[in-house]
Parts: structure tokens; sequence; C-alpha cells
């Protein structure tokens, strides 16, 4: 039923206020002091335009502008204690220093994502499903806490980094759509970090942890999997994922009118109603949204109508799918089908948060830093930087300065971050490969993808020394602590003074395991 005109005109005016508040609010962000929080958030928004949130996610801000409970909730390592990280104020932006301080020495997972709607559909550990989890009783893993470090209106805040195998659920829901009820959503994901495994998601899915058949799930999906369907470019695409098919439009396979999104931040839209739905995204640090689908229902038997189910998953796919990879920084979902007037100034609202991840180029060993490591052995390689092989993923030292390519330089720039195994220690983040970290593997040091597994925070997390040589930084493996990072005929590894491996070598193990921390090359 359509609204009587005089309450179309009215929504119109209140949500043309709502978009025009959260642009002035976003001038007056960059303008005056950051620490003020929003006045409304998505959900505020949304309650106005009729469709009020059923579930509210995020590990970076309030999405209510009185919201003043906790958004998340972190597990240490060494004693599994649990702390929630709540905000800095009402209405404002999460509290990161709590969880660095709770952390500190070691590491941390995230264990809860609360809901902010008040409806407790928290999102936890999703349980064993029809693909078993590798972790406990074959359910996920959970995110490493400090493996998306960000910046939200100049605070510090961490997202949900979705290695394969990691995953959140909640299968007991209250208010979340079933059927061919309305609904709608969206999700803020990172541009840089998606595979195409099955399947990066979230949204609503079966309560039972397996296929139930088509159209009993309603997700959002990010990556470039080509499997169901796709779009144009070579992706990533915001698709919605209503079971045994990942849509970009009504047909299945290729749609041309759902482009690759390459933004660090993507708005991720989703709504579904009766033989209706839609996909939109955009750039969530600026600009308008971009409609990739609306109309009816996929062509195909057992879509429409629709027989949701009503949970929330994070991550994987609704029969536990987890093969995926991505980046979650904060989500909703609405009770009703969201207009595109609502929508339109939700992402105004999102595009004046002030999502960023500005990182410093001091060359210091700070977190968030980016650095050049330059060897100091003499006479061969004091030219020569750390950095990823152009040809594959390991590591080496090669001559890089100003005149070399630009793919060069970035793959001889890190970016610092707090030790993933140890927060006391340090990890290494490519900066020519977002997402990828320096790691050992059988002593070889290359750059890879976290995959989800315990041991890869371990190997790649490295303590500072003072030079071995007496100059510079030594750079010590937390779990080998008898090796250091070292170059040696020019491929890197983590070394031993003296060993049965080649590179063990006594010769030059100090100068070889010495780096000066330069400004950064890119």
């Amino acid at each position: 039923m359509a609204e009587p005109p005089l309450i179309r005109r009215a929504l119109r005016a209140f949500l043309a206020a709502v978009a025009a508040g959260a642009f002035i609010g976003g001038l007056l962000t960059a303008t005056a002091s950051p620490s003020h929080a929003a006045t409304q958030g998505p959900c505020d928004i949304y309650a106005a335009g009729g469709t009020p949130c059923v579930a509210a996610h995020s590990t970076t801000r309030a999405l209510y502008g009185t919201y003043s409970g906790p958004l998340y909730q972190v597990i240490r390592a060494s004693d599994s204690a649990t702390k929630d990280i709540g905000l800095l104020s009402a209405g404002g932006y999460a509290d990161a220093a709590a969880q660095d301080s709770f952390c500190a020495n070691t590491s941390c997972l995230i264990s809860v994502i609360y809901d902010q709607s008040g409806k407790g559909n928290k999102l936890a550990r999703a349980p064993k499903g029809q693909f078993p989890g590798p972790g406990p009783g074959g359910s996920d893993n959970l995110a490493n806490a400090f493996e998306a470090p960000i910046t939200v209106a100049g605070h510090k805040a961490y997202g949900v980094y979705v290695a394969p195998g990691t995953g959140y659920r909640n299968n007991n829901t209250n208010g979340i759509a079933t059927g061919d009820q309305p609904e709608g959503m969206y999700a803020i994901f990172d541009g840089t970090h998606y595979n195409a495994g099955c399947c990066f998601d979230y949204g609503n899915a079966e309560t039972s942890g397996n296929n139930d058949g088509n159209g009993t799930m309603e997700a959002i999906y990010f990556g470039d999997s080509k499997y169901w369907g796709y779009g144009t470019g070579s992706g990533p695409w915001v698709m919605a994922d209503l079971e045994n098919g990942l849509f970009s439009g009504v047909n299945r396979g290729y749609n041309p009118n759902t482009p690759s999104v390459n933004h660090r931040f993507v708005t991720a839209m989703l709504k579904g109603g009766p033989n209706q739905w839609a996909t939109r995204g955009g750039n969530a640090q600026s600009g308008g949204l971009s409609t990739y689908y609306s109309g009816p229902r996929p062509n195909v038997a057992g879509y429409n109508p629709m027989k949701k189910q009503g949970a929330i998953i994070l991550g994987i796919g609704g029969d536990n799918s987890n093969s995926s990879a991505g980046t979650f920084y904060e989500g909703v979902m609405t009770a009703g089908y969201p207009s595109d007037a609502t929508e339109s100034a939700v992402q105004a609202n999102i595009t004046a948060a002030g999502y960023s991840n500005a990182t410093t180029g001091t060359g210091a060993l700070t977190p968030g830093a980016r650095v050049s490591l330059k060897a100091t052995t003499a006479p061969c390689c004091t030219s020569h930087y750390l950095r990823r092989n152009a040809a594959d993923s390991t590591v080496g030292i090669s001559v890089v300065n100003s005149s070399s390519p630009s793919a060069d330089k970035a793959d001889a720039t890190w970016i610092v971050r707090a030790g993933l195994a140890n927060t006391s220690c340090l990890s290494f983040e490519s900066a020519g490969r977002p997402g990828q970290f320096l790691r050992h593997y059988n002593f070889r040091l290359s750059v890879n993808t976290d995959n989800g597994g315990g041991a890869f925070t371990q190997d790649a997390t490295f303590c500072p020394t003072a030079g071995n040589s007496g100059t510079g930084t030594s750079f010590k493996s937390v779990n080998y602590p008898t090796k250091y990072v070292r170059h040696y005929n020019y491929a890197a590894y983590i070394a031993s003074n003296g060993g049965s491996n080649a590179w063990d070598s006594t010769t030059a193990w100090a100068q070889d395991t010495s780096w000066l921390t330069a400004a950064p090359l890119s």
C-alpha cells in the first residue's frame, strides 16, 4: 500500500534534513575536534524512514546517536580473560586504547560483536555447519583483534579481519525477516581484502547451518568469485547470496550493470521483499550510491517467494562455507524495505564518519607508520632494501631507490602493525599488497595473507632489538627466539648465529641481521 502524499512529503523533507545534517557533520568533523560524537547514526535514519534496525553491528563506532553500550568483546590469549570494548563517549567511536591495554604483551581475538539495536542479535563464533570449520569442535575461527587497524574521524579503531576459516553467526535471532518478509541491510567492507572463496557474506541465513535450498538466505556478498554470478571487470563485486547462487542481477552468471568496486572502504547494500530486490554500493569515504540492480527476483525456481530463515552470518555462507576472506567494519539489518532516499541519507552519514587508513611516513617503528628496511652489510648491500620479490611471494633484498618503478617501491615499503601474536612486538603489512604480511615458513620469508591458523600470527610477529652488529635494529622471531630476520645470498630468512642451514652461517651474521629503518620508499 502506498503512503498518503502528506506522509511522503514529510518523510522526504525529514530525510533531506538528515542527509544535509550528515553532510554538515562531515564538514564539522574536518574542521573541529574529532572527539565530538555523532548526533545521529545510521539506525536513527532508518527508523525515521520507517524501516528500523533489528541488528546493528560495528567494531568502530556507535550506530545510534545515543548508544553507550559495548561494541565488541575480545578474549586474551595469555589467560582466556575477556573484556568488552566500548565507546569513548555515547554515540561516538570505539575505545581502541582499552583493547591495546588489555591485550598488551599477548594477542587477542574478537569473541563477540554486540547488537546495538536492543534486539539481542549479537554475533559470536560460528558453530559447526554443513562445512565444518577449523576451530574447536568444527566451529569457525575467531578474528585476530589487531589485524585490521584503521581510523574513524581521527580515532584509532579495529575492523573484523576474516581470514579463511573465520566466521560469526547467530542462529537464534529476534526480529530478523523470515519467509518473504521485506528487509534491508548494509555493510562497510575493506575493498582491498577479498578472495574468490565462498562466501564472504553479511546478512540473513539458515538457522540450521546447512544449505536448505534456493531462497533460504539473503545476504550481502563481497568478493571476486565468478562461479555463480559476476559483473564487469575482474571484481570484486557487491552481489546477493540467495543460497545456491551469488546473484549480480536477475540472471545467473554475468550481469553488465554490476561493476567492479575498487574503493578502500566500500559501502555495500542489499534489500529484498516480495518479488523485488536491489543491490547498491558506493565509496564509504565520499560520494553517493549507485544502483547495480533493482527488479524482480531471479528467474530461477525457488527464489520467489523467498524462504528466509532469519539467522545472521558474517564472513561465511549460510551452510558455513568458510573459505572466504574479507574485512568488516560495520553493518545493520532492518525490518522493512528501505527507500532509496533513506539509503542515500545513510550513505551521507557513513561518508561523514571519516573512515581512513591513513598511516604516517616517518620511518619510525611505531604501529601505523610506513617504513623501508635497509640492509647494513658492507660492501655488498648498503643500497639494498627488504622487499617482496616481483615474481612470487618470497622476500629478499635488492637495490631500490626513488627512480625505481612504483611497484618496486611499494614492495619495499612496510606498514608497521602491533604484533599479531604479541602486541609488544611488531608485524609488517605489505604496502604493495594490503592485507598481506611478512611471515616465515620453513624459515624462508614471504608475504602472505593470513590463512586463519594460529601459526600464522606467530610466524608473522617479530620483536625488535638493538642491532646485532651495533647498528640499526634486529628483528627476532617471536616463535623462534634465537632466529632473526636475515638476508643471505639476497634471499631473506629467519636465521640463527650458526646452525645446520646454509643461511645460519656465522659469516657476516651480525651485519646481515641488522637493518636501518628508513623513510618509506612508497
